[in-house]
């Protein structure tokens, strides 16, 4: 069975256009994802990235467009100008950590809960009571908010070195273990998909 290391940010607008065709093409080939949500920001300093808000006009205004067409041919809504941007996204990600870690809910439908709050329904996913309402969604414990905090700080931290380690540096980021191919972005989906496919 394949598994897959799944990178992103719970903030990332292109997380949010993955919406759930990683789930399926996982389901299709029988492999397990693990969730490892990380700190962007760090990691493109880290890795040689530019923060967005320090990027040149030209790449923003791409940008833009890119993400426009990317959710008119996807089909999701998203507001180019979220009502809480930037964001701090450590608490959701604590909330996915210690969801994950606890089982028992759809954790993928979480992940995709939160950055659908921040590019299509203008909720701000670093308050306490939106984590609370997209647990309770997912079918987890809403306390996980408080009860998981220690720990989802702890793996945070650690996913953000095994990132840099394994050779990420955007979001989404998918790894196959057993192959050690890499896939960045949401648009190389199908390459995984097909690469699944040959193992």
């Amino acid at each position: 069975m394949a598994h897959i290391d799944y990178y992103f940010g719970t903030q990332s607008p292109w997380t949010y256009l993955a919406g759930a065709r990683l789930e399926e093409i996982a389901a299709r080939h029988g492999a397990e994802i693990t969730y490892k949500p990380v700190d962007l920001l760090q990691l493109f300093d880290r890795t040689g990235g530019v923060r967005p808000a320090n990027r040149h006009p030209s790449r923003l205004e791409y940008r833009d467009q890119e993400l426009r067409r990317w959710s008119d041919l996807l089909g999701l809504p998203l507001n180019m100008r979220p009502a809480f941007w930037p964001v701090n996204a450590a608490p959701s990600a604590y909330a996915v950590i210690a969801a994950q870690k606890a089982g028992g809910g759809d954790l993928a439908g979480l992940v995709q809960s939160f950055v659908r709050a921040v590019w299509a329904e203008q909720l701000d996913i670093a308050d306490d009571e939106v984590i609370r309402a997209k647990l309770s969604g997912a079918g987890f414990d809403p306390g996980l908010v408080n009860s998981g905090l220690f720990i989802g700080a702890q793996v945070y931290e650690r996913n953000l070195e095994e990132a840099v380690e394994a050779g990420v540096f955007g979001a989404p980021f998918y790894i196959v273990r057993e192959s050690n191919e890499r896939f960045w972005g949401q648009d190389r989906l199908d390459f995984l998909d097909r690469h699944l496919a040959a193992l």
